[in-house]
């Protein structure tokens, strides 16, 4: 009788990476759920005897998922796979009863390794999953078919037509987009926590493609009432450049300065002492967990401050001159039992989209 699997993620270019990763030929009937709610019912109706649950949701998170399997005694086996990373998210979920614990993105290898330590996946499967393959690989070679000589040419127009398409964002590539930026905040998230020695809370990041003028919107909705200070810095790759932006509220510096044990009286410049080091820790750390994952190397220019003590908008007038249309990625910083609260956007340029695009497009397939 096959094994019930439930896979359990907002985003679907996460569950088509966890539904490839399961080990080969391995008798098994999977479900999937979108968030923590969907779950619940699908266990409830015997769809999840192992469940591959993720953390940051909508609607039902992950944490919330496991105190319901935990206070209604649902029959189901917990793994979890997060890009939170934090170590304290894992003591979190294990004390709550996850078996066990992987990080975003998933890798095969320790799937498997996991899925057989808990004899949830036997090596006798695992060895006749080998053997498949073995044959099925072979089979593949036996079949492979030479390329058409005499394919025919497209037309100059029919080319011209493809290359200059107006750039949009369509649901799948949005969704791609979210997944990579919750695997990067993950990683930036982690390093402020061991900096800060906090648990920092992970949102779900906003990925939208808008004007300046929506940019302004949207920040100004992060803090309406309050001052803010913000650092910018430009980074570049193959064919991909932007910027990247950390907007600290001012009322974060002085629980800041205590968790560093910062001893100097908090002046303006201490404050931008303190500014550069949250920006250094969150924008490198997510910068390098997105070309991580895209294969790609980024370089970072200087930080460079946009201002002290602003209105929002103050801010982003200091730099709108470069903007037009921008790939922007929102991603808001918490931290558990503190008020410190930052932003950090990655903003991409409209012309590095066709080379993001087509980077992402065969994690689609």
């Amino acid at each position: 009788m096959p094994t019930k699997l439930l896979i359990c993620d907002d985003s679907n270019m996460a569950r088509k990476q966890v539904a490839r990763s399961l080990p080969e030929d391995w008798e098994v009937d999977v479900s999937f759920a979108e968030n923590g709610e969907q779950a619940i019912a699908a266990i409830k109706a015997g769809k999840g005897d192992v469940l591959l649950l993720d953390l940051n949701m909508p609607v039902m998170d992950g944490y919330q998922v496991l105190e319901t399997i935990v206070k209604e005694d649902l029959p189901t086996l917990t793994v979890v796979i997060s890009g939170d990373i934090q170590p304290e998210a894992h003591q979190r979920v294990t004390g709550m009863g996850a078996l066990d614990f992987i990080q975003k993105p998933v890798n095969k290898d320790k799937l498997t390794e996991i899925l057989l330590s808990y004899g949830i996946f036997t090596r006798e499967e695992l060895s006749t999953s080998k053997v498949n393959q073995e044959t099925a690989t072979k089979s593949r070679q036996d079949k492979i078919e030479l390329p058409a000589i005499n394919k025919p040419v497209p037309k100059a127009q029919e080319v011209k037509e493809r290359v200059y398409q107006p750039i949009t964002l369509a649901t799948d590539l949005r969704d791609c987009y979210q997944e990579i930026a919750n695997v990067a905040m993950g990683r930036a998230g982690d390093l402020l926590a061991r900096l800060l020695d906090v648990f920092v809370l992970l949102p779900i990041p906003n990925v939208n493609l808008i004007e300046v003028s929506e940019l302004r919107m949207a920040l100004t909705s992060v803090a309406t009432n309050e001052t803010t200070s913000g650092v910018c810095q430009g980074f570049i790759g193959a064919g991909v450049s932007g910027e990247a932006l950390l907007i600290l509220n001012d009322s974060s510096f002085k629980e800041i300065a205590s968790l560093m044990n910062y001893h100097q009286d908090i002046d303006e410049s201490a404050e931008l002492e303190l500014l550069m080091d949250m920006a250094n820790t969150l924008i490198g750390a997510c910068l390098s967990g997105v070309s991580e994952q895209l294969d790609m190397t980024f370089s970072q220019g200087h930080p460079v401050v946009l201002g002290q003590h602003r209105n929002i908008k103050d801010l982003i007038a200091t730099n709108s001159a470069k903007w037009r249309q921008t790939l922007a990625i929102e991603i808001s910083y918490n931290i558990e039992n503190y008020s410190i609260k930052c932003d950090l956007l990655l903003l991409f340029t409209e012309e590095s989209m066709r080379t993001l695009n087509n980077k992402i497009s065969y994690l689609l397939d």
